[in-house]
């Protein structure tokens, strides 16, 4: 039986043990996006056409996604001034959000770790803000990852096998396949932004297909050990940025931590056509698939006539 299809009862049951001293329970109750980077703070409020036919910006669509995974507390991170345009882009879910502002620009991590008061002692869903996913399932992939961390009862990370082209965009896990597993690994190494050089070396997952490699998917489920883990990195003092990959990195030899490869495609907006890409497998994923169809094979029917 596949690990994602699994009764209440069964997830009831595994979710009350304990690994190495952390737990998640049955049930995960709060979310984090992040959107306070530079280059990213004005992607979220970018719109849309979403499956259902309806116009919504990329941040709307990204509480969609927490939401059907069963989460109603969202946390946003933003820069400073953002919070009046990002509760706008939120639409009718711009009431019920958190907002905490990165006061300090120092990187991905330090994102995570402002929102500490938020998170408290739970185990929360962390997405970024400027990626949209589509599942290749009924199940979003939220929703999929959120099942899979409350029945191993760990922090998980989703996965993507990605070509080594784009390893200077992603952070990359090395490990091995779970006993008994799908598409599952057991970390033991997380890179950031990794070289071919030393994905090659470090970072090989039996079973890929050569020249791939586990990037993240930029959705992660994560126990409260992270933000222990972060905050020790912020209180080093310094300015210097602090990386969620590095949390991650020692999160592996402390607790169990793993990998899942989704069943969906995640579509980072921020890179060139990328927000193209993204509505394009968003139109192709929804009610108007048929009518976008058209519209394509029209448009490079007049190119070949021309």
């Amino acid at each position: 039986m596949d690990f994602l299809q699994v009764d209440a009862a069964e997830i009831v049951c595994k979710a009350h043990g304990k690994i190495k001293g952390q737990e998640i329970g049955v049930e995960i109750r709060k979310a984090i996006i992040t959107a306070a980077g530079k280059s990213q703070r004005t992607l979220p409020l970018q719109t849309l056409v979403d499956r259902d036919g309806v116009t919504k910006t990329a941040l709307r669509i990204i509480i969609e996604e927490i939401a059907a995974a069963g989460i109603e507390q969202i946390c946003v991170v933003v820069c400073p001034g953002d919070q009046e345009a990002y509760r706008a882009a939120a639409g009718s879910h711009g009431a019920r959000l958190h907002f905490v502002e990165q006061v300090q620009p120092r990187g991905y991590g330090h994102a995570v770790w402002s929102a500490r008061s938020f998170a408290g002692d739970e185990p929360v869903l962390l997405l970024v803000g400027d990626h949209l996913y589509v599942s290749a399932q009924e199940k979003r992939c939220a929703a999929q990852l959120v099942a899979a961390a409350t029945l191993e009862h760990c922090s998980v990370s989703a996965v993507q096998a990605t070509h080594e082209s784009k390893l200077p965009y992603y952070g990359a896990v090395g490990g091995r396949l779970a006993a008994g597993r799908k598409a599952l690994y057991e970390v033991s190494e997380v890179l950031e932004k990794p070289t071919p050089t030393e994905a090659e070396q470090r970072l090989i997952v039996p079973g890929l297909r050569a020249g791939h490699y586990l990037c993240f998917f930029g959705m992660h489920v994560l126990t409260p050990a992270v933000m222990e883990l972060l905050a020790a990195e912020v209180e080093a003092g310094g300015n210097r940025t602090v990386q969620l990959t590095s949390a991650l990195a020692r999160l592996a030899q402390r607790e169990r931590y793993l990998a899942l490869e989704l069943e969906g495609r995640r579509y980072d907006i921020g890179v060139k056509y990328g927000l193209l890409s993204a509505q394009f497998a968003l139109a192709l994923a929804g009610r108007d698939r048929d009518e976008v169809l058209t519209s394509i094979i029209d448009l490079l029917a007049r190119r070949e006539l021309h």
